[in-house]
């Protein structure tokens, strides 16, 4: 009786442990994101790829809070904020720059 008692604390202690494991599973593989322009209602697409830790083969940093990038064929410095789903694009130019806001939708 009391080694039953045990095995099934034993069991429950398991799978108490192994649920936030579960549930805290980062995603895996190349995800395509659509962002839409606040402003406009443009929608465009990248590609995280998070095993790769790139965003439209950019490398990326890629943290719990937020997906961070440098695209050089625009120039733009790109940060998404995974809980807020705001992307904000900061672009250089010679009459000091500008930014650019996006939602984008990321499936989790």
């Amino acid at each position: 009786m009391i080694l039953t008692r045990l095995a099934a604390g034993i069991s429950a202690l398991a799978v108490g442990m192994a649920s936030p494991a579960i549930g805290a599973e980062a995603p895996r593989g190349e995800i395509p994101v659509t962002c839409t322009n606040i402003a406009s209602g443009a929608n465009w697409q990248i590609r995280i790829d998070y095993d790769k830790g790139t965003v439209d083969s950019n490398p990326a940093r890629i943290s719990d809070a937020q997906i961070s990038w440098h695209d050089a064929s625009d120039g733009g410095n790109y940060t998404l904020d995974r809980k807020s789903e705001k992307l904000t694009a900061i672009v250089a130019s010679s009459t000091g720059g500008y930014f650019v806001y996006h939602r984008c939708k990321l499936e989790n």
